[in-house]
């Protein structure tokens, strides 16, 4: 697991910092993008192996960043994890339409996210894509 590179698009340094924390715990590689426009370029430079995407974020949200990395040919087989708050019945369903692997409502349990986050990185459906 060691060299599993994470790519989280957050625009909050708190959270961030705690993705940071829980998955360099975990043994997984992170890297940073804050808003949509880095997201993109991001993903180009670093090709990682799975996408934490956060909904809300400036310059565009996250289901612009899942189209154009979907329509990438270079970034579109790259896994997506939508984690947000916003409103989870009905974005859920958006983001794992729009070609999302997993839905995560915020307010997580580390445990549960990481088991997602294996399980996609595994190429499974996860058994908890909604963690309330």
């Amino acid at each position: 697991m060691g060299n599993t590179n994470i790519l989280v698009v957050e625009d909050d340094s708190d959270v961030r910092l705690g993705y940071q924390v829980l998955l360099m715990a975990h043994q997984y590689d992170t890297c940073f993008a804050g808003d949509s426009l880095s997201a993109i370029s991001e993903a180009r430079k670093q090709q990682p192996d799975l996408i934490l995407l956060d909904l809300g974020l400036p310059a565009g949200d996250g289901f612009v960043v899942i189209e154009r990395l979907l329509t990438n040919l270079q970034l579109a087989m790259i896994p997506i994890v939508v984690v947000s708050a916003r409103d989870v019945r009905i974005n859920r369903q958006r983001a794992l339409q729009a070609g999302a692997k997993a839905f995560v409502a915020r307010r997580w349990d580390d445990h549960n996210l990481l088991q997602v986050i294996r399980d996609v990185l595994h190429g499974k459906i996860p058994a908890v894509t909604q963690v309330a």
